[in-house]
């Protein structure tokens, strides 16, 4: 059973967040959660109220390409209360990723409330491995959008997406700065 020690148990545990895009902080939780789970289910959000830069068919796409050779892994998405998602997988476990304090307290309100919507379903944080606690989806996708070098904090799928879409002109940042006014000028507004 590849060392999880379940007692003879099947354990399931989901992974869910909106992974756009997966980073190599997210792909270290997933393959260590791999090593301690039956099955792990990367249940990517299919939030309205966020407008993200790739859609879920494609952040689901590059979640399956990136954990191809983890076979206990399933990639999926949802558009519900995360514990109604649970129940639907027989799932038991949520397991989130911490980076900081600050993560902890965050993800300590959402556990408490997944808690009293189902006793039965269970919180597991796993601290983030300390070579990508400042990384976020966030700060790759905002040097991306100026043509940094991500190689070092995505795999090569995503990197390749996230060029491919700022060559699109996906939310590109423009380089070029705002025209000096003159001194003394006045502003038109």
């Amino acid at each position: 059973m590849n060392g999880k020690r379940n007692q003879g148990r099947s354990s399931t545990a989901v992974y869910p967040g909106s992974f756009d895009p997966v980073t190599f902080g997210h792909l270290d939780i997933i393959r260590r959660a791999a090593k301690q789970f039956d099955r792990v289910i990367v249940a990517v959000l299919n939030n309205i109220s966020k407008k993200p830069l790739f859609t879920v068919e494609e952040r689901t796409a590059l979640l399956r390409e990136v954990t191809r050779d983890l076979p206990n892994v399933e990639v999926d998405s949802f558009r519900d209360l995360l514990v109604n998602y649970m129940r639907s997988k027989n799932a038991e476990i949520i397991l989130r990723g911490i980076r900081s304090v600050t993560d902890f307290e965050y993800e300590l309100q959402l556990a408490s409330t997944n808690r009293q919507l189902d006793e039965g379903i269970e919180t597991i944080f796993m601290m983030t491995n300390p070579k990508y606690s400042y990384l976020s989806s966030s700060i790759v996708k905002e040097i991306a959008s100026f043509g940094g070098n991500v190689s070092d904090l995505v795999p090569p799928a995503v990197e390749a997406a996230l060029r491919a879409k700022y060559a699109q002109g996906e939310d590109v940042v423009k380089l070029t700065a705002p025209p000096r006014r003159k001194s003394g000028a006045k502003r038109a507004d």
